[in-house]
């Protein structure tokens, strides 16, 4: 590998953990929106209004540059409903799944099962691609969600039927948007992180505003001026940022080593949980915090190194 590779590599890790770090502040300012009385789908409808000029602004450089490269050949019709499909796996199902999840379960837990997606990542591809699973990674697996159900099983004493409902919520999200980093790549590698972080995030608006719209009155989006705040927070730090921090991390390294870097994101979300709502972090938690930390990055390190001799045995002549 040349210092070149080597530095663009180090580059992409940086890059998705500073992504991670923006997306751990969404748990802890929905928290706060509910505080404020203000529901899962109108702060979801209003994160996009919100965002929704910066990816149309930042797209339309993004594709004039890009076109430019290809000689007006970037898109398609079909490629671009292709990629506004994924954004809404990836931006408006999963993202309201996980709103949704946080009305019932704390944003600790929240984060931890959300931290699982990597696994999804890597069990998509041995289903759909035929990638072999060592029982080290079942182990591996086993210990992330044994952790999972510690924290589970101290809060249904606590939380009762809602711990159920939030968890299987925030799980769908989790599960949702490992299946949206699997197909972002090929279109991420064929016509660049930004341009398809913008039509990915424009579509999942026009969905998400349309959701609201079905369901609520326009008066519904007025809200007092601290929610608002909250509102531009959720919008910019917590999405904006970040989604194209993780785009680019994904075209530079790829979504298992994206994911793996995200681990970060839980520690500072437990970190925010605690300091600013006031969530207890027991033993119990931090022993199964643990357990999920050591799974999932013992999972996916052991299907890095797994690629790796797959990899060399490819390359060697028969």
């Amino acid at each position: 590998m040349t210092q070149t590779a080597s530095n663009r590599i180090v580059l992409g890790y940086i890059i998705g953990a500073l992504g991670a770090c923006f997306f751990s502040t969404k748990g802890i300012l929905i928290k706060l929106a509910l505080i404020e009385d203000v529901d899962a789908i109108t702060t979801l409808t209003w994160r996009m209004i919100i965002a929704l000029p910066f990816f149309i602004l930042i797209g339309y450089f993004g594709y004039r540059r890009r076109a430019a490269e290809t000689d007006g050949k970037l898109l398609t019709a079909k490629s671009l409903f292709i990629v506004g499909a994924i954004g809404s796996l990836g931006y408006y199902l999963a993202s309201y799944l996980d709103f949704a999840g946080l009305t019932y379960i704390s944003a600790q837990f929240d984060r931890l099962i959300l931290l699982t997606y990597p696994i999804f990542v890597v069990l998509i591809g041995a289903i759909f691609q035929g990638r072999q699973l060592k029982p080290q990674m079942l182990v591996a697996l086993f210990i992330s969600y044994g952790g999972l159900a510690v924290i589970f099983a101290r809060d249904l004493q606590l939380d009762g039927q809602s711990t159920i409902i939030g968890a299987l919520l925030v799980l769908g999200a989790a599960l949702s948007y490992a299946v949206y980093q699997v197909l972002a790549k090929p279109h991420i590698d064929r016509i660049g992180a930004r341009l398809f972080t913008s039509i990915a995030m424009t579509a999942a608006g026009i969905v998400v505003i349309t959701h609201f719209f079905i369901v609520n009155d326009l008066s519904d989006l007025s809200l007092p001026p601290r929610a608002m705040v909250l509102m531009f927070a959720v919008a910019t730090i917590s999405t904006v940022i970040p989604a194209y921090l993780i785009s680019i991390s994904i075209g530079m390294v790829g979504p298992e080593p994206t994911a793996v870097i995200g681990n970060i994101s839980t520690l500072v979300t437990i970190g925010l949980a605690v300091s600013i709502l006031g969530e207890p972090f027991t033993l119990w938690h931090a022993a199964g915090a643990a357990m999920v930390l050591i799974g999932v990055i013992s999972f996916t390190q052991m299907d890095r190194l797994a690629k790796e001799a797959a990899a060399r045995k490819a390359q060697i002549p028969s």
